[in-house]
């Protein structure tokens, strides 16, 4: 096998033939094989069949076959091969520090979103803030903030939820976002071995997978502005989320696959049920 065409043939059936999960990005045997073969070659992947014909040199051929073992026999997620994810039309540095990219917000923010600020305006949305980026992952945030030089508008900040970030003057965040652990802990050895891999405190959060859930609502109610909104993505805990807040009003967003997995929740409907003297309890 001398050509991209040969090593990409080859990847698809020995993805298929080793059974591998593509829940973490890609979603085919042959997205994936494209994706980590064109990430070890550092080729495009648009456009990639321009190269299909093209000969590969002996040490290319000796890193596909490093990658491909790594994908198939120790089933080493292809982000981490690749040192890197693509997610809404960008790329982004990531390693095992980090859960591999992936996320309903993708298509709820462009999509969505307007609805639920004053005015239906983009440019009303001045403060924002991203929780639960995660401990390991702020290092790798960091390079992505700085690859996009972005240094002067974002902030990163380790905390535990709300506990580490500064008070902002009373002022509050516009839109909190957040993709929280979520995942009972009972379900860690029933996951893929790709899922395995990823950091645990990235996925897992408790019993029931609300540990975290039930610290940032309060703490959300208390940081956002008065016309601000909570979007949380919380993958199966819907009936979980709706039995333990009754009283909260929940609005889930339509994802395209119908999964009812996102919701967004007022600063009202937040501080209603949780006022400053509760929040002190529960925080």
């Amino acid at each position: 096998m001398t050509t991209l065409r040969d090593w990409t043939r080859f990847a698809v059936t020995l993805f298929s033939k080793r059974g591998l999960f593509f829940g973490q990005g890609m979603g085919s045997a042959f997205d994936e094989a494209v994706f980590l073969l064109c990430g070890v070659l550092k080729l495009p992947e648009e456009g990639v069949e321009t190269f299909f014909d093209a000969r590969l040199t002996a040490p290319e051929i000796e890193e596909i076959r490093r990658a491909l073992f790594r994908r198939a026999v120790e089933r080493v997620p292809a982000a981490y091969i690749a040192r890197e994810a693509q997610l809404g039309g960008l790329r982004f540095y990531v390693d095992e520090r980090v859960i591999v990219p992936r996320s309903y917000f993708v298509e709820i923010i462009p999509d969505q979103i307007l609805p639920w600020i004053p005015g239906m305006d983009a440019d009303a949305v001045l403060r924002a803030a991203d929780v639960c980026t995660g401990g390991g992952s702020l290092d790798v945030a960091r390079i992505n903030v700085a690859d996009y030089a972005l240094e002067d508008r974002i902030s990163l900040w380790r905390s535990d939820v709300f506990d580490g970030v500064p008070a902002d003057g009373g002022e509050g965040y516009d839109v909190i976002v957040s993709n929280p652990p979520y995942e009972p802990e009972a379900l860690r050895e029933t996951l893929p071995e790709e899922f395995r891999r990823e950091p645990d405190g990235a996925l897992f959060s408790g019993a029931d997978g609300m540990d975290v859930v039930r610290r940032l609502l309060p703490q959300a109610a208390r940081r956002l502005a008065r016309n601000g909104v909570l979007l949380i993505e919380v993958g199966g805990l819907r009936g979980a989320l709706e039995e333990a807040f009754p009283q909260v009003e929940f609005s889930w967003l339509a994802t395209q696959d119908g999964s009812d997995c996102v919701c967004a929740v007022s600063a009202a409907s937040l501080r209603e049920n949780f006022p400053p003297e509760r929040d002190a309890r529960v925080g």
